[in-house]
């Protein structure tokens, strides 16, 4: 009995490696199943958004509602999407919230260095959903499809006689 780690398998000819985390429709997918590593990459991919707007945040010739619709169409649905399938813990939720007060702030050019509260910014603002919020929002939106697919898998297995079972390994969830 071998109790080496297999690093890579073959199907057919091709050599298939098995790796800690990869990225499949844009979204990051990792072996433990958790999703962390997905929302701080969506930050990050968020972040970057936020950057590359940097023109349009310094412009004194935008308004500060126009900035907000633009902040909201191009930064948050960057770093929204595929929030569907997030399971966020306490940590998450809070990194989310500090993004969106970094945009706030870099949006109305606030420094670092200002003693300026969040609640201030957020007055100032006057969003109508936080991120936050509206993840949770996109989340329940999905969820009515989720229960409807679930549903649908269990009449096609009652149908076809074929019953649910939890594979033991890779290797054999590929010779089915």
């Amino acid at each position: 009995m071998a109790t080496e780690e297999i690093s890579e398998f073959n199907i057919d000819i091709e050599k298939v490696e098995i790796v800690n985390d990869f990225i499949s429709l844009g979204s990051k997918i990792q072996n433990t199943g958790t999703c962390d590593g997905e929302i701080v990459r969506r930050l990050a991919l968020g972040r970057a958004a936020m950057s590359g707007l940097t023109k349009i945040w310094r412009s004194k010739d935008i308004e500060t509602k126009t900035k907000i619709r633009i902040e909201n169409a191009l930064v948050f649905a960057v770093t929204m999407y595929g929030c569907e399938s997030w399971t966020m813990r306490h940590s998450e939720r809070k990194k989310i919230d500090s993004f969106e007060l970094w945009c706030w702030r870099r949006l109305l050019r606030i420094p670092w260095t200002a003693k300026r509260t969040n609640v201030s910014i957020l007055e100032e603002i006057k969003p109508a959903q936080s991120l936050e919020s509206l993840i949770v929002k996109q989340k329940l939106v999905f969820w009515p499809h989720y229960e409807k697919t679930k549903q649908s898998r269990k009449i096609n297995y009652a149908w076809d006689g074929r019953r649910w079972k939890k594979t033991r390994t890779i290797v054999h969830a590929m010779e089915r």
